[in-house]
């Protein structure tokens, strides 16, 4: 087994020239091509095919996060555009639910495009029946914290999101937003607010393809990261060593543990839809290692940790950690959990809930192509260059794929 610490990010390179980068969706999100890969045979599909593929008895897991307006361009009285973008809740609430109902006033850690220009004070933005105001509180690891306060009060910062901010495009993309990225830049099962990248492979799924999912008799669930800006975070370290993995923030339901836990106690196959899906589902596992040994663990302190995957012992199958977890919940006389999550999964490491992967092509030297390479190994290169070769489109609006090792 590799020891994913001493994995250099240099043998996870491929060539990807800027026109094969998907600028805009295609005009029918379900006529995306497919990548079948199967225990090292390649086949070429279109997504509305998925169905007929999935294994027997899957129980397919989606993210259902959804990206938040969060680009705030504040004018200066001098006129010039100090752009705001929200990345995660301070205070009062540091979880993401509960800070998007906020009201009144909030306090975000932000990036600040043009900060020279802000010498100080206050910034405005006026909207349509209102204003917010942005304050900067702090400076801390290349971040600001950004207090906001807006009229009317009553108004949650969702609603104030949605009412004057811009949609975050993935920055590859290199373009302006266009009305048509409101709707195309979110899966049409979005739900939860809270993501400012949306989780891409979802992309794909129209009701069409949802209800021929449902007809061949797979399951469905979802769960909810919360993807923040990380996601876009190239590796500049040599080594993943001294790569600090961004954490995301995870919400499960008691119901949604009791079906993954049925699905596993049956020995049936669980195949999450992108990877932030599957690194909700990786990390569920580890959490429930976490309170199977630490049964009185403050919730607050249900965080995995970037290396605790490769780092514990005496591990309980991935059955006993769904129940330890179940057991916890009942304790805090709860029905859902929240929790944070830095896992990172790379070469090495040993799946325990997952067995494939509905998931887009990514950027060269990311943390995302460590994770696919964990799942496939070195034949990530092989579907690569056949998605190459194939006129296959890459990243956020490119084409799809069905790995299963």
């Amino acid at each position: 087994m590799s020891d994913p610490k001493k994995l250099a990010i240099k043998d996870f390179v491929y060539e990807l020239p800027d026109e094969r980068i998907a600028k805009f969706p295609l005009p029918e999100r379900d006529q995306s091509k497919l990548l079948y890969y199967k225990s090292g045979t390649i086949a070429d599909h279109t997504f509305t095919e998925l169905p007929e593929l999935l294994p027997a008895d899957t129980l397919l897991v989606f993210n259902d996060t959804k990206v938040v307006q969060a680009r705030l361009l504040f004018q200066k009285e001098t006129g010039g555009i100090v752009e705001i973008f929200c990345l995660e809740p301070v205070k009062p609430h540091a979880e993401v639910q509960l800070a998007m109902q906020q009201t009144e006033s909030c306090t975000w850690k932000c990036l600040v495009g043009n900060n020279k220009r802000w010498k100080s004070g206050k910034l405005y933005l006026h909207f349509e029946g209102g204003t917010i105001t942005a304050e900067r509180e702090a400076q801390q690891d290349g971040h600001f914290l950004i207090s906001f306060a807006w009229e009317p009060a009553n108004l949650t910062f969702a609603e104030v999101l949605e009412r004057c901010g811009k949609l975050p495009l993935p920055p590859y993309l290199n373009r302006d937003l266009t009305p048509d990225d409101r709707t195309r830049y979110q899966t049409i099962y979005a739900n939860q607010e809270g993501a400012v990248a949306a989780p891409t492979a979802g992309l794909h799924f129209t009701d069409k393809v949802m209800a021929t999912i449902k007809a061949k008799g797979i399951s469905t669930a979802y769960l909810t990261l919360h993807v923040g800006a990380g996601t876009f975070k190239p590796v500049k370290a040599d080594v993943m060593e001294a790569h600090k993995m961004h954490a995301e923030q995870l919400y499960l339901t008691k119901d949604f543990i009791v079906q993954l836990l049925h699905q596993v106690q049956q020995n049936k196959p669980v195949i999450p839809v992108g990877t932030t899906s599957m690194r909700s589902l990786e990390s569920l596992y580890w959490l429930g290692v976490k309170v199977h040994q630490q049964p009185d663990l403050p919730q607050n302190q249900l965080h995995i940790t970037q290396w605790f995957a490769y780092e514990t012992i005496d591990l309980p199958t991935p059955a006993e950690a769904l129940n330890a977890l179940l057991n916890y919940m009942a304790n805090y006389k709860t029905d859902h959990l929240h929790a944070s999550t830095q896992i990172i999964i790379a070469p090495g490491y040993s799946f325990r809930i997952c067995i494939g992967l509905v998931t887009n092509f990514h950027q060269p030297e990311s943390t995302l192509l460590l994770l696919v390479s964990a799942l496939i190994g070195d034949n990530w290169r092989k579907v690569y260059q056949h998605a190459m070769n194939n006129n296959y489109r890459f990243l956020s609006y490119g084409d799809s794929s069905l790995l299963l090792p």
